[in-house]
């Protein structure tokens, strides 16, 4: 009698746990990752998230690795998408300034 019960709260519990995991690590990321995109290429902007990252560290002196540009790529695509907005304006004046 109680299986008739337990069973179905289950199957209910872990298709939502799965939609809700699916969303948060699939389906959020990859929204985040379109918005980033459609903000570079309304402003045209040519270079990826990646260069862009890659180039403000390298015009500060600080060397990082190909997985730490991929985290902070990850981290500024969902936390703060106009930080690649401000750091494109960052390399653009060094650019100015170096010319």
């Amino acid at each position: 009698m109680a299986f008739i019960i337990i069973i179905p709260i289950l199957i209910v519990t872990i298709i939502g746990l799965t939609g809700y995991l699916a969303y948060r690590f699939l389906i959020y990321d990859l929204y985040c990752k379109r918005s980033v995109n459609q903000s570079l290429q309304k402003y045209n902007i040519k270079k990826t998230p990646f260069q862009i990252i890659k180039e403000f560290y390298e015009n500060k002196g600080e060397q990082i690795s190909h997985q730490e540009i991929q985290n902070l790529e990850k981290n500024y695509r969902q936390n703060e998408p106009e930080q690649f907005l401000t750091m494109y304006d960052a390399i653009r004046d060094y650019d100015k300034e170096n010319n």
